[in-house]
Order: structure tokens, then C-alpha cells, then sequence
């Protein structure tokens, strides 16, 4: 049967047409996502992405198309690949383009005293000042350990010390989009934390 009769089969509902066509062109799935790198990703996850855009081709083909269906499958499958890849790209630049400027006033647009002012401030001598800074930094941690899963919290040490998201997801054993998400949740429950605290740091 040519792959656009059972499309016309599939497109009726045809459950078995659907996974006799997806088992045909598996491995030319798989010959074309030997071409592409995915960050951050291992070779299985580049053939899943190159399935997805199989599957969308075959609900997207029309009977009346110019090209086969073989070179419109290839192009959804190519397309989604591309895709996927500009994505994962994407996430590497999310530190840089979320940065916070030490030069950004921290309590208002009008103000004069900034971020780098507060860090660069005096260093603190008193030893009464001392043990309130303690208490204070140790509260935070007891409430970071509160509200941060232990995901999150390992997350987000390997991140203040520098590593990037490819690194703490070789490190932890995840995917990056997992590390990704865990420092969204992070910033939210942080901003929360914050916000609640009155605090005017933005984070």
C-alpha cells in the first residue's frame, strides 16, 4: 500500500495504518538526526524530536500536495530537529540575558544608593553588628532549606558558584531544561520570600 493511502486510512481513524507508517520511516528518522547535535542532549533525544515532527507530518499531510509525502515528512522532521536545537541554544544565554545590574538603584528609579554601593559598603567591624549579620544569614539559610526542594537547593549552590547549566546537569545527573526549570522556580520562591520579608531587592 503507498504511504498515501494509508494516510487516507490513518486520516479516517486507522490506529494500525498510523504505526505501520511510523515503523517504516523510523530509521530514516534516526539516519537524519545522526546529522544534528543536541546540547545538552543525548542522541535518543534528537530522534524523539525528529518522531514528533514525523508524527506532525503525517497530520498535516493533504493528498492534494506538490511533494510526496516522503520529502514533506523529511521536512518536518529536519524543521522540528532545527527547532529543538535553537531552543537548547537558547537556554544557554538565559544567565546573561536575566542579569541585574549593580548599577540599578535598590530602592527606587530616583535613588542614589545602588547594588554595587550595598556590596561594596564598609566592611562591618563591630561584633555586635557581626552576630546580627550571623543570625540574620543563618535565618535564610533555615528558610531556604524551607521553602527550596533538595533539587532546587543544589541547583541553585552550583549556580552561585559559577557553573553552567550544562555543567550542574552533568553534575546532578539531569537534563538541562530540568535545571532550567528548577532555577525558574527558584527566582519565584525567592521574589516571594522577599516581597513577604518587605525587602527591596529584586532578584
Amino acid at each position: 500500500m503507498e504511504d498515501e493511502d494509508l494516510l487516507t486510512n490513518i486520516h479516517k481513524g486507522d490506529e494500525i495504518a498510523l504505526e505501520y507508517l511510523i515503523n517504516k520511516y523510523k530509521n530514516f528518522v534516526r539516519a537524519k538526526a545522526r546529522s544534528y547535535f543536541l546540547i545538552g542532549a543525548d542522541r535518543e533525544d534528537i530522534i524523539q524530536e525528529g518522531m514528533i515532527g514525523l508524527y506532525k507530518s503525517i497530520r498535516d499531510f493533504k493528498g492534494d500536495k506538490l511533494s510526496s509525502f516522503k520529502a514533506f515528512a523529511e521536512l518536518c522532521i529536519t524543521r522540528q530537529i532545527i527547532t529543538a536545537i535553537k531552543t537548547a541554544t537558547r537556554q544557554k544565554h538565559i544567565p546573561l540575558n536575566s542579569y541585574i545590574s549593580l548599577d540599578k538603584p535598590i530602592y527606587d528609579e530616583d535613588s542614589d544608593r545602588t547594588l554595587l554601593d550595598v556590596i561594596c559598603g564598609t566592611k562591618v567591624t563591630d561584633p555586635e553588628e557581626l552576630i546580627i549579620n550571623q543570625e540574620e544569614f543563618d535565618d535564610i539559610e533555615i528558610k531556604m532549606a524551607e521553602i527550596l526542594s533538595d533539587l532546587e537547593r543544589k541547583v541553585l549552590m552550583l549556580y552561585l558558584d559559577g557553573r553552567s547549566y550544562q555543567e550542574i546537569a552533568v553534575d546532578l545527573d539531569r537534563h538541562v531544561k530540568s535545571i532550567d526549570n528548577a532555577l525558574q522556580r527558584v527566582k519565584r520562591k525567592l521574589e516571594k520570600y522577599l516581597e513577604d520579608r518587605d525587602l527591596p531587592i529584586e532578584i
